[in-house]
């Protein structure tokens, strides 16, 4: 028998409604556009204003609500069927929207096949051996024709510090070439082991990842002959199964001096340090040697002794400087074989009758008759002198060569010149704006005099480039030098006092400045 539960109880000795029960959750179904939806009761005049209960607990007639809400679509999404299920999506909204996102991506695709197929061949050329690099040996454009990236062309542009006699991207890649190259076959030496091309070549290649070829190592010799021997030797060992002991092998031997009575010398580090200087004097050499010759082009023609050059000519474009012509280097002893049928013929007359022979000896004359050359062409017409361009056109010739004389001294001056010369000159550009601002401290301080820590600390802080105190400091004594009548320096016990003569004119201070600064970059 049941147990009577206490909302029962309080029911029954108390009249009136029951208590409803939870409401169940309304199942939300999708309306299918093919069956209509079902009638709505209509209300009875006297009837509640409450909305109808659904059943309390789910039947088999009425199965239990989904937990989540169904999406709804619209009625013209689905073409027919009972849902999405049973319907077919209509692209009568989205037509245009869906063919033109397919030629988009068709375009796209045919654009990255072709892409793919220049890749493929340029690859292709590349495992072949086509002579395309050129990054891996630093040239300005290779034999594609193809334009050699910037950090290559303006590569002396884009050095640190002040300019000097700097290399180009070719030759400092070729000195770093041999630089490896001697590492290693100073380890090979030094171990008393041969140190051949394929040895040294994979060496190279994995310190500087870059191509390293005879062609690098014909160059090395051109720049620096007395470095190595070269020899092509058989029976070296190699532990390569494409390599045979029968085969010929390039070698490379390192030229030492050898003092009398001792035993066989090593390739130490001061010796790699030396051959290092060795070869790129010889790099700078080569340049000098274009330099040189570029200077003789100039118009007026230019001498600078060889002494004093401390940078190269303003004009002169330092990473078109050609290539080294690369060295030849000793080759494997070739076999006789016969590759034509003038040498088979050569090789079996002995064995033809003499008639035979008086046929070939015919047919070679006049076979060299009809291929001789014929009467050379006419010599091509001699260069034309340089005219003047159009804009210089009624301008006197005594002016132009004065100033052109006037130019030349300058450039000369200019690649002349000591880096301490050129510390200067980059000081007396500051002082007419640092003058100005040395000026406005003490106006602000109202001080006659500063110590010189201040006065450098407060002008450190007002310049518009970053400037150490000591750096600071070395403008202050050159002002002081320049203008001892406007700025002077007092050595007071430990410190020093700068003072300044607010009084005198600022414009006149700044144009004495600037006359001076213009007078040393003369010289």
């Amino acid at each position: 028998m049941a147990q009577p539960r206490l909302t029962d109880f309080f029911a029954r000795r108390r009249p009136g409604p029951r208590a409803a029960p939870p409401r169940a959750k309304p199942a939300w179904r999708t309306p299918s556009p093919a069956k209509p939806a079902p009638p709505t009761p209509a209300r009875t005049p006297g009837g509640s204003r409450k909305r109808a209960r659904p059943p309390a607990e789910p039947t088999r007639d009425h199965p239990a609500p989904p937990a989540r809400r169904r999406l709804r679509l619209p009625a013209d999404t689905w073409c027919g069927g009972d849902g999405p299920a049973d319907g077919i999506l209509c692209p009568q909204a989205s037509s245009k929207v869906t063919l033109s996102e397919l030629k988009s991506c068709l375009q796209r695709a045919r654009e990255l096949g072709a892409r793919a197929q220049e890749l493929k061949a340029s690859a292709q050329r590349k495992d072949a051996g086509e002579p395309c690099v050129l990054e891996d040996q630093g040239q300005p454009a290779g034999p594609c024709g193809q334009k050699a990236p910037a950090y290559q062309r303006f590569h002396a542009l884009a050095q640190p510090g002040p300019p000097g006699l700097v290399l180009p991207y070719k030759y400092q890649v070729l000195a770093e070439m041999f630089r490896s190259m001697d590492t290693i076959v100073g380890m090979l030496y030094n171990r008393s082991e041969t140190a051949t091309f394929a040895k040294v070549k994979q060496g190279v290649q994995d310190m500087m990842r870059k191509r390293f070829e005879e062609r690098n190592v014909g160059q090395i010799r051109t720049v620096y002959p007395a470095c190595y021997r070269f020899r092509q030797e058989r029976n070296v060992p190699t532990f390569k199964d494409g390599v045979k002991r029968s085969d010929y092998q390039l070698t490379i031997e390192p030229l030492l001096d050898q003092e009398a009575g001792s035993t066989a010398p090593q390739l130490t580090a001061s010796h790699l340090l030396r051959r290092r200087q060795v070869f790129g004097q010889n790099l700078v050499e080569r340049v000098r040697e274009h330099h040189r010759a570029f200077l003789a082009s100039l118009n007026p023609p230019m001498v600078v002794p060889e002494d004093q050059l401390t940078r190269w000519h303003p004009h002169f474009n330092v990473d078109e400087v050609p290539d080294i012509e690369p060295a030849e280097l000793p080759q494997p002893p070739t076999t006789e074989k016969l590759a034509t049928a003038q040498e088979v013929l050569a090789r079996a007359r002995s064995l033809m009758s003499p008639r035979m022979q008086k046929a070939l000896s015919d047919l070679a004359l006049r076979t060299a008759k009809s291929g001789s050359p014929g009467s050379p062409g006419p010599a091509p017409p001699a260069t034309p002198p340089a005219t003047p361009p159009a804009a210089l056109k009624g301008v006197s010739q005594d002016l132009l060569e004065r100033i052109r004389c006037k130019q030349s001294q300058k450039q000369l001056a200019q690649m002349t010149r000591q880096p301490e010369q050129e510390r200067r000159l980059q000081r007396l550009e500051r002082l007419p704006e640092l003058a100005r601002v040395l000026r406005g401290i003490f106006v602000s301080e109202r001080k006659p005099a500063l110590t010189m820590e201040v006065a450098c600390a407060r002008m450190a802080g007002s310049y518009r480039a970053a400037l150490s105190l000591g750096e600071m400091e070395k403008h202050v004594q050159l002002l002081s030098e320049l203008l001892p009548d406007w700025l002077s320096l007092h050595h007071v016990r430990t410190d020093t006092y700068v003072k300044l003569d607010k009084a005198a004119d600022l414009a006149g201070v700044l144009a004495r400045l600037a006359h001076l600064a213009r007078a040393e970059a003369a010289l």
